[in-house]
């Protein structure tokens, strides 16, 4: 049975001035408006609730509140009266619109007495033309919807303290100071996207995205390429639109388009309430951090603004941040923001007297220092240190606030290490000691990556000499009566950060990664045996066997030349390396067409004789064991094995038996000699994808059942066509595209003994 609120509540003045109202409320699916929520359902019984949730990768709004209500804000609640009472109140108490509000809003109730504005993108750095549409646009289109409506409800609309914009001193809780046309800004970020992508189609922009995207994926082919410069083309738009929000806002004074685009809703939103005569509260919260008290000491959902950081220091992944240590970081714990806004909503303004401001803050009475912060976090990470698994406790890094300039230095100079490691790094033979080199680049690709992104983020917060004066607040909360600050506290003077940080906070935050779990293993390759239309594909030379078509080619001139004229046959060969290097680089097709141009005038019959008596045992020599147990593997399982190479077919003889096809190239020949011209394009990139595509579709093949085993970022595209990709000895490109989508990574290698270059046995000395 639902307990009374009321009952209990007959002093609160916040309780008896929401009876019975009926309540708008928008942005109820983000972390303010779940707790605001979960508020009104368990201490306001007769309220009639009303949500504004837009439908979301195919959910319904009513799917997504649902949600809402089975997480853990509500987990309280939902033991003191039980899940069907909980749903029951949904049922009886809540009315669930479908709108975005960036879009437009539907027709509103004509009955609402009261409306909290919570919906807003919360990220500071979105592309112009989304901030807008929804920090500005969004709050403007749910007033014009309620004005249409005919109701004439109390507004609280939230906003933030930093809507103050990047001055010092002090900022009294009134009218923002400024004359930007909201208007105007709004018209130009909404054109703002077309112009960028306007610009990123013209011929000089999608030379550079092709130019990019080739050297990445030039190998796989050219719809590899195209795709990829689509996508480069796509994150420039984003990017440049970004760059557009935050260069427009620091021109006009704002750090980030998230506090401009904010300011500029105050503005059209106190517009709007003069317009239409409606009572308007503007609440300002500051850094809205982890709950003191309610639902729960330390509920949170996601990441707010400090997680991240705290998180990075706890794992010992940023030894120094820029901030001024003498600077306030002004925190707020969620659930006195939720308090305040309660107590704002029952306290309206004369809508002639103009709007109310409310700081929601604690930098005034209650500071805590940047430097305070850090030595509260860095205190508990000593005392509570997180697990490195396989390695003990993480050791935090100790921090000297040397400034931004220093800590800019710094990042730069790690920057153009990493890049230079990562120019070496590709180069390099391919190995384990590689592979792992690798992980170890991208692992400090990834810290610097996020140093960079939050230093440049938070710059103006943890830098900011300002301070957010809260006297309207605290005379509000001084005015209730003794039941409602018991029940809604919101004073911030009463938090004791170093309890708030230590015992509250990093432990709530810090929870998930202290669960010592089993190490994820890594993928592995799992035969399904006797499934009808199963393939097994292999690649050769990298894959198979520890060759290449250069090596097999010196392998055929060692076997019929005289010793003494080895070296010029290698020499030659060498001397040509450069130019084959440079095709292989651009295409692998390019490459076999140019280097198989050395077979011209040789005698077919020759070369198959040479092969059959001298090349094929070197071939089944560097044969690796690990290959060969896998096809045998598939065979037995009753999958047909297939082998892909762009190998001369001569040279695929001595394999054929371990396959049921094998797709190899061809020399063309007149008068049994070769002209050095291919009798059709190599299989190779995307080549060997359309083959199997075409294979199954004429077989029946399940392709989503079948395996492929590569070791070239050229076979990326065979590889996405199957649903059992798996990488061989992989080069630098395809072992990060592998390690990336958690695909099984192999290393076959020759057998034991085999040296790197061998003489055929008939070979003449």
């Amino acid at each position: 049975m639902v307990d009374d609120p009321s009952a209990r509540g007959a002093g609160s003045r916040i309780r008896s001035s929401l009876a019975g109202k009926h309540v708008l409320v928008t942005g109820v699916t983000g972390f303010l408006g779940t707790a605001l929520l979960e508020r009104l359902l368990a201490e306001f019984p007769d309220t009639r609730i009303t949500l504004l949730v837009r439908g979301r990768y195919g959910s319904p709004p009513i799917a997504r509140v649902q949600e809402v209500l089975a997480g853990n804000c509500f987990r309280e609640l939902r033991e003191r009266i039980g899940a069907d009472a909980l749903e029951r109140l949904l049922g009886e108490r809540v009315t669930v619109l479908e709108g975005d509000v960036a879009e437009g809003v539907p027709d509103l109730p004509a009955d609402l007495d009261l409306l909290f504005h919570c919906a807003a993108t919360v990220s500071f750095d979105p592309p112009i033309d989304q901030a807008f549409s929804i920090n500005l646009l969004g709050a403007t289109h749910v007033y014009e919807a309620v004005a249409a409506s005919g109701s004439r409800p109390h507004l609280v609309h939230v906003s933030t303290a930093y809507v103050a914009g990047m001055t010092k001193g002090v900022v009294p809780e009134t009218t923002l100071e400024h004359r930007v046309d909201w208007r105007t800004e709004a018209e130009a970020a909404s054109s703002a996207r077309r112009q960028v992508e306007d610009a990123s189609r013209k011929p000089e922009m999608l030379d550079r995205f092709i130019d990019k995207a080739r050297v990445e994926h030039r190998r796989a082919g050219p719809i590899a390429v195209a795709a990829a410069a689509e996508e480069h083309r796509r994150q420039w738009v984003d990017a440049r639109l970004v760059q557009y929000g935050r260069a427009r806002a620091q021109a006009l004074g704002w750090p980030d388009v998230y506090t401009f685009t904010k300011a500029l809703g105050e503005r059209a939103t106190e517009e709007l309430a003069a317009e239409h005569g409606l009572p308007l509260s503007i609440v300002r919260p500051s850094i809205i951090e982890s709950a003191l008290q309610h639902p729960y000491p330390g509920w949170i959902e996601g990441f707010k603004m400090a997680e991240p950081i705290i998180l990075a220091y706890g794992r010992g992944s940023i030894p120094e941040f820029p901030g001024l240590p003498e600077g306030v970081v002004d925190l707020i714990p969620i659930d006195l923001v939720v308090n305040a806004m309660l107590a704002v909503a029952a306290n309206p303004p004369e809508p002639e007297r103009g709007a109310a401001y409310y700081h929601v803050s604690s930098g005034s009475r209650n500071p805590l220092t940047y430097v305070k912060l850090y030595e509260y976090v860095r205190a508990y990470f000593e005392r509570y240190p997180l697990p490195e698994r396989g390695r003990g406790e993480i050791r935090v890094p100790e921090w000297r606030f040397p400034g931004r300039r220093k800590v800019e230095r710094k990042l730069r100079a790690g920057e153009k290490l990493l890049d230079a490691t990562e120019r070496l790094v590709s180069r390099l033979p391919r190995s384990n000691r590689v592979r792992e080199l690798v992980r170890r680049v991208d692992r400090e690709r990834g810290r610097l990556d996020f140093v960079r992104r939050y230093a440049d983020l938070y710059g103006a917060y943890v830098e900011i000499e300002v301070i957010y004066t809260d006297d309207r607040m605290l005379a509000l909360h001084q005015s209730l009566p003794d039941e409602d600050r018991r029940d809604f506290p919101f004073d911030s003077g009463v938090i004791d950060w170093r309890h708030y940080l230590q015992d509250v906070h990093c432990p709530a935050v810090t929870v998930a990664l202290r669960a010592i779990t089993p190490e994820r293993p890594k993928p592995t390759v799992s035969v399904v045996p006797r499934q009808d239309g199963v393939l097994a594909v292999f690649d050769m030379e990298g894959t198979l066997l520890d060759s290449n078509v250069v090596e097999s080619y010196l392998w055929l001139r060692m076997a019929e030349l005289p010793r003494a004229d080895w070296p010029g046959q290698v020499a030659a060969v060498a001397r040509s390396l450069p130019r084959y290097l440079g095709a292989e680089r651009r295409d692998r097709g390019e490459f076999l067409r140019m280097f198989y141009r050395r077979y011209e005038g040789a005698s077919v019959e020759g070369v198959e004789r040479l092969v059959d008596e001298d090349v094929a045992e070197l071939v089944l020599r560097r044969l690796s064991p690990a290959a060969v147990r896998r096809i045998r593997e598939h065979r037995s399982a009753g999958h047909r094995t297939i082998l892909i190479t762009g190998a001369l077919d001569c040279f695929v003889r001595p394999l054929a038996s371990l396959f049921d096809e094998v797709v190899a190239t061809s020399l063309a020949s007149e008068d049994g000699r070769y002209t050095g011209y291919l009798r059709q394009p190599p299989l190779v990139g995307e080549a060997r994808a359309g083959w199997l595509r075409a294979h199954a579709e004429r077989t029946g093949a399940d392709l989503k059942r079948s395996y492929a085993y590569a070791d070239s970022h050229s076979d990326l595209p065979l590889l996405r066509v199957v649903g059992n990709p798996v990488a061989v000895n992989p080069d630098v490109s395809l072992y990060r595209v592998a390690h990336r989508r958690r695909w099984p990574i192999e290393d076959w290698k020759s057998a034991n003994g085999t040296p790197r270059v061998l003489i055929p046995e008939g070979a003449v000395l």
